[in-house]
């Protein structure tokens, strides 16, 4: 523990797995309470339960992240309970239909992917820029992907959603700046997730071939993109907005 946010509130979304749970514990870590946000109340409690230290203050909230009521109420319930939110990590996201080409893709299945997303990322941050307009700063750090900064085939919705996610990272970042927020986004590589495995079906194969589009040689892990979310949301990078940072073992750089 260093204690880089000590005091602090972090509120994190798809926090009861992968990459939202890494970052969560890293929050708690560095001395932050931290508010655990997901639809699955039993992954949530989980993370809540595995920060396991009762002097930083951990709880878990169940929302929609796609639904401004869910999103109002947990913004409420964090300034409830702990008083501000200092920094907040809107990571929840889906995947959508994979292998599907664009003229095939279902209008249903786009509008959920972009409502999570895309949308669910614009209504975290409407509310949580709300909070800290009030407070006189924090920082934003939200999901995207390496799939916001480049193009690729069978999963348009997916890479639709991370590119707006990007646009409205540096949007905000630019409204914002003078009233000190710092937004900012994370633009993982293929990391080893639980969506990761859904994908891989266990094809050892289909993991090298993966891993060959890293210059590093491998898959990344969610501590990795966790470290990046916290040092985004310190004063380390008090001079950092509205960037959109690979963590991606060098598969932008191909």
């Amino acid at each position: 523990m260093t204690d880089r946010l000590k005091g602090k509130v972090a509120l994190v979304t798809g926090g009861g797995s992968g990459i939202g749970r890494a970052a969560a514990l890293a929050y708690a870590r560095e001395g932050a309470r931290v508010v655990v946000v997901d639809l699955d109340a039993e992954g949530g409690q989980a993370t809540v339960d595995a920060i396991g230290n009762p002097d930083s203050g951990a709880m878990f909230v169940k929302a929609d992240v796609s639904k401004q009521a869910d999103v109002e109420a947990m913004i409420k319930r964090t300034v409830e309970v702990y008083g501000r939110l200092d920094c907040a990590f809107n990571n929840a996201g889906i995947e959508g239909a994979v292998g599907v080409a664009t003229s095939d893709y279902t209008e249903d299945t786009w509008d959920k992917v972009i409502n999570v997303n895309l949308k669910g990322v614009w209504l975290c941050m409407k509310h949580e820029l709300s909070q800290m307009l009030k407070q006189g700063g924090g920082a934003i750090v939200n999901n995207a992907s390496v799939a916001g900064l480049v193009g690729g085939s069978f999963g348009s919705a997916y890479y639709a959603s991370k590119h707006g996610v990007v646009g409205l990272t540096k949007a905000a970042a630019v409204e914002y700046g003078s009233s000190a927020i710092r937004v900012n986004a994370v633009c993982p590589g293929v990391i080893r997730t639980e969506m990761a495995e859904r994908l891989l079906s266990g094809r050892q194969e289909i993991e090298d071939k993966i891993a060959s589009l890293h210059p590093l040689g491998r898959l990344g892990t969610s501590g990795e993109v966790a470290e990046t979310v916290i040092w985004l949301s310190s004063d380390e990078a008090s001079f950092v907005t509205g960037q959109a940072i690979a963590v991606d073992g060098g598969y932008v750089a191909l």
